[in-house]
């Protein structure tokens, strides 16, 4: 349903899509969950977590199972009485408030008997148009106006601040058009079952839809997304910012796409694109422009039709929501159970008024207490970073100050936004659940839009409170720490230093760190895309990425399958640095208390809670499915291996815990890596 809209390097670097943690109600650490029969020097992450993964199953309906989704459970379970209560009171708000609309949302979300009964009939509108497409002009044409009714197809589109100029919105149009996670899924061996069930996958949503050909275009959808694929880059190709920025001009845009006109594209979207825009993957959008000549009108209609029902599935009747589920949930990531009818339609909430609801979340569940805290956690971190920037050995004056710059200007949002977005535009009815879903989805599409040719906002929020995740913006040199984050196990008021900075200290510091992490560099203090290295520093930072590639190359994730340090890059960087930076703050923090910095609670001392902490934070558990999808696609690492990966490379993690020099978690020597 939701348009394709392209994020050159908006949020994508947050903490984490993995897992984590414990005991998400008490800040206390719970001796009794660690596993003494563990080696803490040889197996840490055992140590710590194996005991409680053990004794919490993966619940049915979630493909993984850790603090993070702990903590997303309450986080929802908060979120549910509020949209609950006002779908109970909709009628009785106030004509046109956030509160009446997500209201009439919820409500219309949760009214199974009206959504079974309209069946497909939403799209069978779209689905009339698709069948009257005659020529490649059509097909054009109908991508064109699908994106301009917030409904993309084909490629991704999206406006973001210009790479060059980090003030000003431009446009961006990018790779897209697949069904499967990345293009490696049309090719690899690995991956030859799925593709056969998404064979099947595409024929059984056209059969819904009494498509009596279903094989024949199933097997057409698949045929053109494995051409779209073969010129896609893959996930470690386009995290590099060389592959996701190509400005041209419009003559220049119409040489590689000459029967796809750009200027009239943009007029439909009602963008404000004068002079050129990033056309972003050229080959991709060659080939694109060659497929709307070469491949016939019924095999586009045949790709059109399944992604036009795709997209609309979980808004539809059972047996559409019950397909879109078995596929892309159950055969993708192994979630055994749809999620209860409440979750799904308090997930639409989100995905069309997230930041209205963050809105009414944040009144009660966000105190100015912890958010002094919070910040004050921040400047230390920001204190602690500083001076390991200004003692880093193999980096020169000259680039230490050019660092010292974007540190300066770094900009940490706590919480909630200052100012909340308004929704006055967006019509919300009762009942009519699709109707509604689309208005949101073309009301933020216009939104988005209606930012292109304007002055960066650098005041916008690019994650909602009510989400368990932080994120850094390269382009706005941000970091970012929504409200339901700020809870234990990453941070609690009353716990000790040593929890709080081995919590949401390293989580301060991970985020800080993607400032300087392999891609995060490449931007300067204002967020743009420029060169501030000399060619002798960038080779020794380069020279130390390779050895932390390397040791993260070693992990096996499943049998015979690897965790990708090319991919996973950005995240290490930051686990290593953040890890690092919060505890220098920590000793600074403890040598201001000598008496606490000597304390132990429960045997253990606050460097091994510190670390304690750290590994409890990458507590849990994912199902076989979902690994093998995020070591092919995610740029976070399995969370076990983050919770060894950068204490392995610290002294004091091996002192703390008095571990011999041959143990599994003591890195020493050449493969020791040390970056900030």
């Amino acid at each position: 349903m939701n348009y394709r809209l392209l994020k050159p390097l908006a949020c994508a670097v947050g903490l984490a899509l993995s897992i984590g943690s414990a005991s998400a109600s008490s800040g206390d650490f719970n001796i009794n969950e660690l596993d003494h029969k563990i080696d803490a020097c040889n197996d840490f992450n055992g140590f710590v977590n194996a005991k409680w993964v053990a004794a919490h199953p993966i619940p049915a309906d979630r493909t993984r199972w850790g603090s993070f989704d702990m903590l997303r459970e309450d986080s929802l379970d908060v979120q549910r009485k509020i949209v609950e209560n006002a779908a109970k009171n909709a009628d009785k708000a106030s004509a046109g408030s956030i509160e009446q609309k997500i209201g009439y949302l919820y409500a219309s979300g949760m009214d199974e008997a009206a959504i079974d009964k309209a069946g497909f009939e939403p799209i069978k509108p779209k689905l009339a148009r698709i069948a009257a497409l005659r020529n490649s002009t059509d097909i054009a044409a109908y991508i064109r106006d699908s994106y301009a009714d917030g409904d993309g197809v084909g490629f991704r589109f999206g406006g973001n601040a210009d790479f060059k100029d980090s003030n000003q919105q431009i446009a961006y149009t990018g790779q897209g058009g697949l069904g499967l996670p990345t293009a490696e899924y049309y090719s690899k061996p690995d991956f030859e079952k799925i593709r056969t069930a998404y064979v099947a996958h595409i024929a059984k949503l056209l059969e819904l839809t009494g498509t009596t050909d279903a094989q024949a275009q199933a097997k057409a959808v698949m045929t053109i997304e494995t051409r779209l694929a073969g010129v896609s880059m893959i996930p470690t190709e386009l995290r590099k910012p060389e592959n996701r920025y190509h400005y041209v001009s419009f003559a220049e845009a119409s040489q590689v796409t000459p029967h796809f006109d750009w200027a009239t594209f943009f007029k439909a979207q009602g963008a404000d694109v004068k002079n050129g825009f990033s056309l972003s993957q050229p080959k991709f959008f060659a080939e694109f422009d060659k497929m709307l000549g070469d491949v016939s009108v019924a095999d586009w209609q045949a790709y059109l039709r399944f992604h036009a029902i795709e997209n609309a599935a979980a808004y539809l009747s059972k047996p559409f929501q019950q397909e879109d589920f078995a596929f892309n949930a159950q055969t993708l990531n192994g979630q055994k159970e749809i999620k209860a009818r409440w979750k799904r339609s308090l997930d639409t909430v989100n995905e069309s008024m997230g930041m209205a609801l963050g809105q009414l979340y944040v009144k009660d569940n966000f105190s100015p207490t912890s958010k002094q805290r919070a910040q004050e956690m921040v400047d230390n971190l920001r204190a602690a970073y500083k001076s390991r920037i200004e003692q880093l050995p193999w980096m020169s004056e000259a680039t230490k100050q050019k660092a010292l710059e974007k540190w300066a200007a770094f900009t940490p949002k706590i919480g909630y936004p200052d100012k909340w977005r308004d929704w006055s535009g967006l019509t919300i009815k009762p009942g009519a659940y699709f109707d509604n879903v689309q208005a949101a989805s073309k009301f933020n599409y216009d939104y988005m839009v209606g930012k292109i040719g304007k002055a960066v906002d650098r005041s916008e929020w690019g994650m909602t409170p009510q989400t368990v995740n932080a994120y850094y913006s390269p382009q706005k040199n941000e970091i970012v720490f929504p409200a339901a984050i700020l809870q234990s196990p990453f941070f609690d008021a009353h716990a000790d230093d040593a929890l709080n900075y081995g919590g949401i200290g390293a989580v301060i510091g991970h985020e800080m760190g993607h400032g300087y992490d392999d891609q995060g560099s490449k931007f300067d203090a204002q967020g743009n895309n420029v060169n501030w290295w000399t060619d002798d520093d960038r080779k020794a930072f380069e020279a130390r990425t390779a050895k932390l590639a390397e040791q993260f190359n070693r992990y096996e994730a499943l049998p015979g399958k690897f965790v990708n340090g090319q991919l996973t890059m950005g995240e290490n960087i930051g686990d290593l640095g953040g890890i690092n930076a919060a505890y220098d703050a920590l000793q600074m923090a403890l040598s201001k208390n000598p008496a606490e910095a000597s304390k132990k609670i429960d045997g253990y001392t606050q460097d091994q809670r510190f670390f304690l902490n750290w590994a409890r934070v990458w507590r849990g558990n994912i199902r076989q499915e979902a690994l093998l999808t995020q070591i092919n696609t995610d740029p976070h690492a399995p969370a076990q291996f983050r919770a060894i990966g950068a204490p392995s490379n610290m002294p004091a993690f091996a002192q703390a815990f008095q571990c011999k020099a041959d143990a599994k978690m003591v890195r020493s020597g050449d493969k020791q890596v040390k970056i900030w």
